[in-house]
Formats: C-alpha cells, structure tokens, sequence
C-alpha cells in the first residue's frame, strides 16, 4: 500500500509532488521520495520517514524541474531503508519509476534481467518495472511500444508510474486505482484525488489495463494492447478537498468529533439506493455480507439486526477467507460488500469470487469513483467525507448508519431512528473527555485488556478491541459474554482490565452478572453503561437512547480512550505502526 503521484506541466514540479503526498500519507508512510527531470538528468531524492521529516532533512520540495513523480511506501518487499526507498531510477538512470502493488513474478523478471546485465541496488519487487521498462525502451526507442511490452510481462495488481530522460511521464493501472488530474498549468497522475484536488477537480478515472502517456501532445490513453481510449472527465467532489485536522491535534480526534454530523448524513445521498439495495435483500434467496477489520464488525451488525428485526438470514464473511472457501457463495445470491476506500484488494477479491457465482453485488462505500463501486450493481454512498487517520472511526459509524436505515425499511418501520435525537446523543458522548483521559493514564502500562458484549454489543466489543490495538498498541480481545466461563476466565487477574459494553437493555443484567465473576478474580472493571453499578472500578457514561440504537453510541468512547491511549504511550494515532489506510495489497 502506497501513494503514487507524477506532475508533467509548466509549475515546479517538487513542491506540487511533496504538497500531494502529505496529503496522501495515510496510504503509507515508512519512506518517502521524489525524482524529477532536471535538464538532461532525472534526480531521485529519498528516505526513511514520513514526509514532513525527510523533507526537512533533504529538501525534496526544492528539487529543479516542471515534471517530477513521488511516492511515499508501506513495505510488502524489502525492509524499510533509503534505498528501498521510492523512485527506484533503471540501472541506466534514464527511467525512474513509482509503484503501488506487488509484482508476483519479480524474481524470475529479476534474474533474466541481471543474466543482461541490468542491475539492482533494493529488495523491492518495485524495481524490475524500471529495470523491463529500460530493457523494451533499449529495444523500441518507443515510449508506448516499451510500456505495452513491459506490462505484458507483468504479472500481479499494480500500478505505476514512470519518468523518462526526456521528461515524458508514462503510467499503468491493474488493478490498483489510478486518477489523472486535469489542470490548468499541467497534469497530474494520482493514487487518489486528494493527491491534486488542490489545484484541479476534473479528473479521469483510468480502468483496469490501461496506460497512458502525458507529454506535449496532451494525454493520450491506451489500453494494454495499444488501443486508444476515450475518457469522459469527471468532476471530484469538492468534500474530498476538505482534509485538514483543523484546530485539532490529530485527523483521528477531528473525525471521532464530526460524528454528530455523519451519522445522520450518511447515505443521504443515495436515498435510491438504499430503496434498491432494500428490495435485493427482501427478496434474495442468499444473502452474504463482507469486510475487512473494522467493516467486518459493521457486518456482523447488519447481521444481528437484519435477523433479529427483518426475520432475514445473513451470512458475514472476512473478505481474506472467501478466497479459501468460494464455494459458500450460492448462485444468484446477494454479496453486500462495505468499505471504507473501495480498493481493500481482499474485499475486491471477494467480489469477483462472488460474480462467478452470478451474485449481484451491492456496496456500501466511502469513495463513489472506487473500484469496488465500479464493480457494484448498487452502490451506497457513506458521505462522510475523507477519513484520514488510518483507524476507522467516523466511517465505522456512517456504515452502520446505514445498515440502521436499511434495517428499518426491510422491518416497515419496526424501529425508530430520529436523526436529531441520535446526533444529539452522540454529541454528548463526546461532551466531556476527563474521565476517558484519567482512565488512558490508567491503561498506559497495561499489557492485556478485554471488551465483553452480549447479542449486538459483541461486534462493538471487537470494534473496540481492533481499535485498542490499532491505536495503543496493548493487546485487546473481544469476548461474547457468554463464552466468558469457557476459557477467557482463565485469564482474569489484577493484572487485566475488562471493559463491559452494558447499556440498560435486555443484555444488562446478564453482562453485569458477568462482570462480577471478572471483579471476584481481580481483574479491573471499565463499564461503558447509562447506568451505574458498584461493580465498576471506571463507569463511562453513555446517554440513554433506544434500545436497537446503542451500537451507534458506546463505540464512541471507546475511539476516544483508544486515542488517549495512544497519546499516553506516545505513539501517532493517524499513523500507527505496520498499518496503513487502504490496504491494496494482499
């Protein structure tokens, strides 16, 4: 998982790229570097950090030149050093190239080049692009000859960039997004929009086996058998230009406050779809739901509450595990697919499992220009604007928004969702931060902490285990309430905290029941409840609100104190450590 971008126009072409990749940085952020078309010469400039650090270091923004391509990496091959490190220039270094994606059948590529004469100087899969790429180069003298040779070679999902001595930039896409901008004073190429949206909103949305070249001309694009291609230009919504932390410290603290505001507004937007998407369930004869991390626990949501409420069967599936068992796809079912990016390369998989099987395809999704929309025989809207930090928050709630909204539609109306009355309870969830702060102070140390929920607050207790995880980095468990006497009580000492997801409905006295026999053998109780109870060692308060309606708020809570903690211990909550945003790779 990386961003890639490239400028060709009449701009410096070095700040542009190191403005685009910070604003990209959460697709990856082990390394970055930049390389531009400096008179005769390309000049590659990188290293180990993120980009306001190596540029303060090496001054990537000041490099000469009006074209130039960055990157900034999440390891897959090779360890996180400089010279694995992004562009990666040919062994000649008349050819740089950037790279998101991993190239399955580098080494053979590797060797038959060395066995030429080619040389290597990383551990990356990424430089045998540059490498093929100077090879066919040397035989065609032919920018568009070489780039169809090359990627007739390659085999993987990938995309890339490349930048040639006479400062023309060509690029591909297989399966892994990339966007052409379309400027005034010059053209961009992008793993996102965020990557130009700054300086243009039209953009054009390259499909899958195709290459383009930008030079003098203007843009000319082909597909993988050099064909041309026609595009229509597409304006970005301006919503996604909207990715600055503001006066808060973090994107992650930013996006857990705007909840009041997308809960409600997701799917606002794709009122259609949801009646579209509602009647395909109503009627299916299968139905199957599938994410990963944080949009799997949406799933089992959408599970609790389609059966519970709709009286309709539902299946969750980890969007990595499919690909192991297709056969659990029946023909002419129904796959609903949710993610945040639209580009997880596991869920994307899962999807074309699916369509061997004749499955339609309906999708929950953050960006609407994404792979899996495009893929999509339904697509639902989340609407809640780019979510930078790398742990779902404001995106986890929009999705089951949105299963809440379908939910009440597939049951006539069996339950209430007002709107006004939910923003306002998330708003005061999010009121007061004392007592989370005081209890993170608490957690700083601690080595293992449990969640516990029962019926629909056990997805929550994984949600919140993931997001301990990701953030604090303390090992976190969800455990189903019930299962607590078939091992996880074993693990109960003074050592451990457990956080109880216990609001006042039908689970209550069960869960509270559990949490006494947790409080006998030492353990340290974090009860998340409108109600309070002696049990208790910490008691966040939640606001009372309809039953079927908790989910949407006691996750709140539990993002903060996963970002107190963070703080506590020092480590970045918009970039935790080995994780990034929009994982492409598998």
């Amino acid at each position: 998982m990386c961003s890639i971008i490239g400028y060709y126009g009449d701009l410096p072409a070095a700040p542009i790229l190191v403005k685009g990749l910070k604003r990209m940085e959460y697709r990856g952020y082990d390394s970055v570097g930049v390389a531009t078309k400096s008179d005769n010469d390309i000049v590659v400039k990188k290293g180990v950090g993120k980009v306001e650090v190596v540029n303060n270091a090496l001054h990537l923004d000041n490099l000469p030149g009006h074209v130039g391509i960055g990157h900034t990496r999440w390891a897959t091959h090779g360890n996180v050093t400089d010279v694995n490190a992004h562009p990666h220039p040919s062994s000649s270094g008349k050819i740089a190239i950037v790279h998101n994606g991993i190239i399955e059948n580098y080494e053979e590529l590797k060797a038959d080049l060395e066995n030429r004469g080619y040389r290597f100087q990383s551990q990356t899969d990424s430089e045998v692009i540059a490498n093929l790429l100077q090879f066919n180069y040397d035989q065609t003298h032919d920018i568009k000859q070489s780039m169809i040779k090359t990627v007739s070679k390659l085999k993987g999902h990938y995309a890339f960039v490349a930048m040639f001595e006479n400062g023309i930039l060509s690029a591909a896409r297989y399966h892994e997004p990339l966007i052409i901008g379309i400027g005034k004073k010059g053209f961009f190429l992008s793993s996102d929009v965020l990557g130009f949206i700054e300086k243009t909103d039209d953009a054009i949305y390259l499909d899958n086996g195709e290459l383009v070249i930008l030079d003098r001309i203007g843009i000319q694009i082909y597909d993988f058998d050099g064909n041309a291609v026609k595009h229509q230009v597409t304006k970005v919504s301006k919503e996604f230009a909207d990715a600055y932390k503001g006066d808060y410290a973090h994107f992650t603290l930013k996006e857990i406050s705007e909840q009041p505001e997308t809960i409600v507004s997701a799917g606002e937007k794709s009122a259609d779809a949801i009646n579209t998407a509602t009647e395909f369930i109503r009627h299916a004869r299968s139905i199957y739901v599938t994410g990963s991390g944080t949009s799997y626990n949406a799933a089992l949501v959408a599970k609790y509450l389609w059966q519970k409420y709709a009286k309709i069967k539902v299946e969750p599936i980890i969007s990595s595990e499919l690909s192991f068992t297709p056969e659990t796809i029946e023909p002419n079912s129904i796959l609903i697919a949710i993610s945040q990016s639209g580009e997880s390369a596991d869920v994307l998989e899962a999807v074309k499992i699916a369509k061997k099987a004749n499955a339609k395809i309906l999708s929950i999704v953050n960006i609407l220009t994404s792979s899996l929309a495009q893929e999509s025989a339904v697509v639902i809207g989340m609407g809640c604007g780019p979510e930078i930090g790398v742990a779902a928050t404001k995106s986890f709630t929009a999705q089951l928004s949105i299963i809440y909204k379908i939910t009440k539609k597939l049951c006539d109306g069996c339950i209430n969702i007002d709107g006004e009355k939910i923003s306002s309870a998330v708003a005061k969830a999010l009121a007061d931060h004392t007592k989370i702060k005081e209890i993170a102070k608490e957690l700083k140390d601690v080595q293992d902490i449990y969640i516990l929920g029962r019926a629909v607050h056990y997805p929550i207790a994984t949600e919140s285990a993931l997001k301990l995880k990701e953030l604090s980095y303390i090992h976190a468990e969800g455990i189903p309430g019930g299962e607590l006497k078939h091992g996880p009580l074993a693990l109960m000492d003074s050592s451990v905290y457990v956080v109880i997801i216990n609001p006042n409905d039908f689970t209550y006295n069960d869960t509270l029941t559990s949490a006494r026999e947790i409080k006998a053998r030492g353990a340290k109780i974090i009860g998340v409840s409108d109600k309070p109870s002696d049990v208790y060692d910490h008691w966040i308060q939640i606001p009372t609100i309809d039953d079927a309606l908790y989910p949407l708020i006691e996750i709140i809570p539990i993002q903060l104190l996963s970002y107190y903690s963070a703080i506590e211990k020092n480590t970045d909550p918009d970039y935790p450590r080995n994780l990034a945003k929009s994982v492409t790779v598998k």
